[in-house]
């Protein structure tokens, strides 16, 4: 599998033609926030809990070692991310 994402220094790119099966559950080795850019219908799921709607500003904290996902939207999705 590769990676759904592209990187370009601390700025994150998933495609809208991101294949479902390749957004899979995962943890960070590093706490983290997230700053999204751009992106509709993109949402982010967080272990035993409900997805949440992304929007443009949002901001994210996770912790490290905390299992989440993101789930496809209808645009490309660009984040920053700050550890």
């Amino acid at each position: 599998m590769l990676d759904p994402y592209k990187d370009y220094d601390n700025i994150r790119v998933f495609k809208q033609d991101v294949r479902d099966s390749d957004l899979v559950w995962h943890t960070d080795k590093e706490n983290r926030v997230i700053t999204i850019l751009e992106g509709e219908g993109w949402r982010f799921q967080r272990d035993n809990e409900l997805p949440m709607a992304l929007s443009k500003g949002d901001k994210l904290k996770i912790p490290e070692g905390q299992i989440h996902r993101i789930l496809k939207g209808k645009t490309d999705l660009v984040i920053k991310i700050e550890k």
